[in-house]
């Protein structure tokens, strides 16, 4: 390929306070190996933080910052313009308020720069209003609670989501995908393949490929139905399906489902389900502010009372008491001693089973 040819595209990496760098450096080494793969500098890219200095990753690295987002406003304007501009994520993103970062991505958006997120810097790109009516992947952790906060937002838990020239990935390893489909778009499936080949990677994932998979079946050893009626559960967590509707879709009758299930998983799919959606409460206890009745409503349970008897079987505590422990966490991280008293928590998820 001509060197007139080849698109060069610079991407400006914003870290959020506690990023993930896992998603971050996965992003990062999947340009690097285009560039090898091209035998020229193709992509380049920068680090910003908003006042332009430090950024300390969850993991405890602090990485250093070539500019400020203050820098990045003025560069909109000349040649320093980005080809895209990614949020970096990652624990406590919905805690994050940035306003003037906020308002360089929209400054992005109106000047054709194309937007993305790594893990959950998808909180402030539909925070900066951004995801409207749009297409958007977040990590499996913060999907319940960010589903319900912005409804507006078409959230997905695939691995990424690519709606126009806004590309979300869910975090993790899922920042590679992400990435290799802009390099494949650009370059074609055999500079992907090569940068596969140099890191390693056996098999390039699709978007709509789920997040969040049962062990066995990462392994290929559940059974496919039982992995399509799992799949089926999840996706209907806040109005749960019956048995009657679970079998009729898979064209089985209820006593084979339950055999399935017995043998596969070792549980029923009643309490199997039940636990999806306990799993699916306890985050939102975690992420939201909403009450308990309400939580309890958006995981699929008919009252607050059942709710209540059904989590404190399965984690050992009322739902309010999941709510405290999360805040004094939270607190303690930030520096704030944890209060005395503080209830004993003691999750056996195996309860709700």
């Amino acid at each position: 390929m001509h060197q007139l040819d080849t698109p060069r595209r610079l991407i400006v990496f914003f870290l959020a306070p506690d990023f993930t760098m896992l998603a971050f450096s996965s992003a990062i080494e999947v340009l690097r190996l285009a560039n090898i793969a091209l035998g020229e500098t193709v992509y380049s890219w920068r680090i910003v933080s908003s006042n332009g200095e430090k950024v300390r990753a969850s993991c405890g690295i602090a990485l250093e910052t070539d500019s400020s987002v203050e820098e990045e406003r003025r560069n909109l304007c000349d040649a320093q313009r980005p080809y895209m501009a990614l949020v970096c994520g990652g624990m406590h993103i919905a805690t994050v308020a940035d306003r003037v970062a906020e308002a360089w991505l929209r400054e992005c958006r109106q000047r054709g720069v194309a937007l993305g997120s790594l893990c959950n810097g998808t909180h402030i790109l539909a925070r900066a209003g951004l995801l409207n009516e749009r297409r958007c992947a977040i990590h499996w952790e913060n999907y319940p609670g960010f589903a319900e906060q912005y409804g507006t937002a078409s959230a997905s838990m695939g691995l990424y989501e690519i709606d126009g020239n806004i590309h979300t990935s869910a975090g993790g390893t899922a920042s590679i995908d992400m990435m290799l489909d802009i390099v494949r778009r650009d370059h074609g499936d055999a500079v992907v393949n090569e940068v596969c080949e140099r890191a390693l990677i056996d098999r390039v994932r699709q978007p709509s490929d789920r997040q969040r998979r049962p062990f066995a079946v990462r392994m290929g050893r559940l059974n496919p139905t039982v992995a399509r009626l799992i799949e089926a559960m999840e996706d209907n967590l806040s109005e749960p399906l019956v048995m009657g509707q679970l079998a009729d879709a898979m064209k089985l009758s209820r006593r084979q489902i339950e055999r399935l299930f017995r043998n596969e998983i070792g549980s029923s799919p009643v309490r199997y389900y039940r636990k999806l959606r306990l799993d699916r409460a306890r985050l939102l206890l975690i992420q939201t502010a909403m009450p308990i009745v309400e939580v309890a409503v958006a995981s699929g349970f008919v009252s607050a009372s059942h709710f209540s008897k059904c989590f404190r079987e399965a984690y050992g505590c009322a739902p309010q008491n999941i709510r405290t422990f999360n805040t004094v966490t939270d607190a303690s991280a930030a520096g704030v001693p944890r209060t005395r008293g503080r209830p004993r928590i003691d999750v056996t998820i195996s309860k709700a089973a």
